[in-house]
């Protein structure tokens, strides 16, 4: 049964602007249309713990309840297709954030929108993988580690992970003026985009100047991401990223079984990796059902008996 809300709003132009979401779910779904009239934007602090007396005059949709599906309350939230405007601070301060859900038609972005969001971890975009959709500006407001899926059709059509990078000043001493410069290859991975559709051959390009500076075990999750869900993988990307899990192997089963990844476990098998390595980096976190998968090992090859043709 769908959680009951409550959403204060005022129209805007092209449809209403949502002020503030009221329930008791820390996982909010907001509605395609209030009255009638469709979500087309988010107001300022939106979903802030606290927000500035924004509401007079505001029109209540739903349920007059107490709680607000906010601030430190507040874990995932779903944005609905029509939703084309983010406003300043939306987000601001929602600290158990760990998952956003958008349709394709993102816009219009304000300032501050995911200040102290640092469990935000994952990002879900309903549309096709080639779609172009409004992630390039998501992403800017985004400098951490963060997981992107498209999902179309019912599932999950591919899924990129885009590594942390940050700003750095270095002072010029005498003239006292500043450098300014970008530590590392998530910056890059960022402006992997074409007509606003992600561009699968540039991102992949990356990869090999990504494996001198990042972290293995972010380079495992992002290598395994491409040949879990292959939208638009070329042979040679292909061949980059086996070789590396390969060479990576102790990296790439521990973060298959830190996920309880079934799928990613029994692709690292098909790679050759050792079942008793495989097996021994599940039991070490604590997964007995994944410990039995990796100790079958990499499904046998049939083999032909020629004589019987």
């Amino acid at each position: 049964m769908p959680a009951e809300l409550g959403v204060w709003w005022q129209p805007c132009a092209g449809g209403a602007r949502v002020l503030r979401v009221m329930g008791d779910t820390p996982c909010p779904a907001l509605p395609a249309a209030l009255d009638g009239v469709p979500v087309a934007e988010l107001g300022p602090y939106c979903f802030a713990a606290h927000t500035p007396a924004l509401l007079q005059g505001a029109r209540l949709w739903g349920a007059g309840l107490p709680q607000a599906a906010a601030g430190l309350f507040l874990e995932e939230a779903t944005l609905p297709n029509t939703v084309h405007t983010l406003h300043n601070a939306a987000f601001y301060d929602c600290r158990r954030l760990r998952r956003l859900c958008v349709g394709p038609g993102l816009a219009a972005l304000g300032s501050d929108l995911f200040t102290n969001c640092r469990a935000l971890q994952s990002v879900a975009v309903r549309a096709a993988p080639s779609a172009p959709t409004g992630l390039k500006k998501l992403l800017g407001a985004l400098s951490g580690d963060i997981e992107v899926t498209f999902e179309a059709g019912g599932g999950v059509a591919a899924k990129l992970f885009y590594p942390e990078y940050w700003e750095v000043l270095d002072e010029n001493a005498p003239a006292h003026l500043f450098d300014r410069g970008v530590e590392g290859e998530g910056y890059r991975y960022r402006q992997c985009f074409a007509d606003g559709a992600v561009d699968y051959a540039g991102y992949d390009t990356v990869f090999p100047r990504a494996m001198v500076g990042e972290a293995p075990a972010k380079l495992c999750r992002l290598a395994l991401g491409r040949l879990l869900y292959p939208h638009a993988l070329s042979a040679p990307a292909r061949t980059a990223y086996e070789g590396y899990l390969k060479a990576q192997g102790g990296a790439a089963l521990a973060l298959a079984a830190a996920g309880r990844d079934t799928a990613a476990l029994r692709l690292l098998c098909a790679l050759g990796l050792p079942p008793a390595q495989a097996a021994a980096a599940c039991a070490a976190a604590g997964w007995g059902a994944g410990a039995a998968v990796a100790a079958q090992g990499a499904p046998a090859r049939k083999r032909y008996d020629f004589e019987e043709l």
